[in-house]
């Protein structure tokens, strides 16, 4: 089984960083990808933060695809739940337009945000539609007008473009699993999210047991994680001693990862509920360019999958840069894409 490399960017501001030059890295760093053979590029998007720059994936994947020339670019990903399915799909077809056959729409279940920033995204909207209600509509809206017997029977998302952009869901649990196979879409396993790689295997068994039979399309599992490579495993480890996972647990049950304690606090307050904030040390692999390439061929292997997603935000952007050069040397030969 080859193995395709992809990355994740979220265009994080360092301390003593401008936002100016969060872009800036994640310009260079699509342009290095792009000249190195990676798969794809993928940019986020969170709201109300000072620690990520990423508010509109939209625009940025524009000027991103401008300023590059054969990698896919795309959403890791697009908070369906804040805004009109109609309305994205008019975004990324205009993309798609642009840059035929180069652009990936990734859809994420969370909300991107704390509650307050949520209120404001949704504000006007007394009911939000069922996430699943949302993609459906959108995925329908991507291969054409919507069909007889729905109540906007007829309408196009324009313009209509020749080839449509991939559209992908992104999650870190099996109930995301289970609404990727429904829709029959590629689905993505956010590990540098949630942390278990137990929970990973078994939603990828359960994407792969469920998958819909409906559609002639096949399952497409891929495994989102941290990465950091160095010259040496010490080196390595210590550029990733400093840091943590940060999950907000809501009384209502829900579970939320944030970027620190702070975050969590306010995302605890704001929600109304009681909370309990858990820390932990990030799940990161790791290690030398051999000792990375032997642990990533281990997850492909446990996981079943063929193509991983890589995240690398090390403060120091020389360093960062440094880690995809080495990753992209290590799989070289095995690598394909």
């Amino acid at each position: 089984m080859g193995l395709k490399l992809s990355i994740l960017d979220q265009s994080p501001v360092f301390p003593g960083e401008t936002v100016e030059d969060a872009f800036r890295h994640t310009l260079e760093i699509a342009r290095l990808a792009d000249r190195l053979g990676y798969h794809r590029f993928w940019v986020s998007e969170h709201h109300d933060s000072r620690q990520v720059a990423g508010s509109s994936p939209e625009v940025l994947i524009a000027y991103l695809l401008a300023h590059t020339e054969r990698i896919r670019v795309g959403s890791g990903g697009v908070m369906l739940q804040h805004y009109s399915p109609y309305k994205v799909a008019e975004n990324f077809n205009v993309l798609s337009a642009l840059a035929p056959g180069r652009v990936d729409l990734g859809i994420g279940r969370a909300p991107g945000g704390l509650p307050v920033s949520t209120r404001a995204l949704q504000q006007g909207v007394a009911a939000p539609a069922p996430l699943e209600e949302k993609l459906e509509e959108l995925a329908r809206f991507l291969r054409g007008p919507l069909p007889e017997g729905h109540p906007l029977a007829g309408l196009h998302a324009s313009p209509a473009a020749k080839v449509p952009p991939a559209l992908h869901l992104l999650g870190a649990s099996a109930s995301s699993a289970e609404l990727a196979a429904r829709q029959g879409l590629p689905y993505a396993f956010a590990l540098f999210i949630n942390g278990d790689a137990d929970v990973a295997e078994s939603a990828f068994k359960t994407y792969r047991e469920r998958f819909g039979s409906e559609t002639e399309a096949s399952p497409e599992p891929i495994l989102a994680l941290s990465v950091i490579v160095a010259d040496t495993d010490e080196e390595a480890a210590a550029l990733a001693a400093d840091f943590k996972n940060v999950k907000v647990k809501l009384a209502s049950g829900k579970s939320v990862t944030v970027g620190t304690v702070e975050q969590a606090e306010t995302f605890g307050k704001q929600s109304g509920e009681s909370y309990e904030i858990e820390v932990r040390d990030a799940d990161i692999t790791k290690g030398s360019k051999e000792t990375v390439r032997k642990r990533l061929l281990e997850l492909r292997d446990r996981f079943g999958v063929d193509e991983l997603i890589v995240t690398t935000a090390v403060p120091d952007f020389s360093s960062r840069v440094r880690s995809f050069l080495l990753l992209q040397e290590a799989f070289a030969e095995t690598r394909v894409g």
